[in-house]
């Protein structure tokens, strides 16, 4: 088993007007994403002009239960109607195969 083989991945439509704001909220909630133990990696991506997501992997099923209890997905849905077109989509996935440098 590997240290990032349960995983998130979420995708995030932010409204037009919106759509900087939620790039600087994903690119601010890096410092929690690292004070988080059991989050082995986490990626925010900007896919186009306002379609973001979050990739996020952890050891096992409590750390990844205690990211989606955590501080970043908190505020994400606090904030949901503000930002965003629809609530955003969370996916849990299982990572098949990983390299890490």
């Amino acid at each position: 088993m590997s240290d990032s083989e349960y995983a998130l991945q979420a995708r995030l439509e932010a409204k037009p007007e919106k759509a900087d704001e939620v790039a600087e909220f994903l690119e601010s909630a890096l410092p929690a994403a690292e004070a988080e133990e059991q989050t082995t990696t986490w990626f925010a991506l900007r896919l186009d002009e306002t379609a973001f997501g979050i990739f996020d992997t952890f050891p096992d099923e409590a750390g990844r239960q205690a990211h989606l209890d955590g501080e970043i997905a908190a505020e994400l849905m606090e904030r949901a109607d503000e930002l965003f077109v629809e609530d955003p989509q969370i996916d849990e996935v299982e990572v098949l195969a990983a390299k890490h440098s």
